[in-house]
């Protein structure tokens, strides 16, 4: 199967599990053309090494950091601009998940962030209605 097209999500807390095998899967995987997100970023107890050691296409803030940057800007701020910059040092995609507001997302794309997710643009639906929504955008 061409991988072309099909992008995959694996958190950061089940690469941690087994680094190494999951290291030869994911290579195999992106061989094939499929591109792997590394979801809820910066939330586990990782090394920040194996960022070099995989084949990884976008890294998905989490949330968490995310609603940190709610009110005044503080220590949330430094680390999504930390986050942020490593990503793109890397020549990684990044998204921000979790986005509510108008000023979290001013403050994201300042950052240079390339995709967003979050209530700002839409609560969750189902696969109907999601196919609805993008159908209506064609037109």
């Amino acid at each position: 199967m061409d991988g072309q097209g099909l992008e995959i999500e694996i958190t950061e807390s089940t690469l941690m599990r087994d680094m190494d095998g999951s290291i030869e899967k994911l290579r195999k995987l992106a061989e094939l053309g499929v591109e792997i997100s590394i979801d809820d970023f910066g939330t586990g107890y990782s090394s920040l090494s194996y960022l070099k050691k995989l084949p990884i296409h976008t890294l998905k803030i989490d949330r968490s950091f995310i609603h940190d940057l709610n009110g005044h800007m503080n220590n949330g701020t430094t680390i999504v601009a930390g986050i942020a910059a490593m990503a793109k040092g890397l020549n990684l995609n990044l998204v921000a998940e979790g986005v509510e507001t108008r000023a979290q997302l001013d403050y994201l794309r300042s950052l240079g962030c390339d995709a967003y997710q979050g209530y700002l643009f839409s609560r969750p639906v189902t696969v109907d209605k999601a196919t609805e929504i993008l159908s209506r955008q064609k037109d």
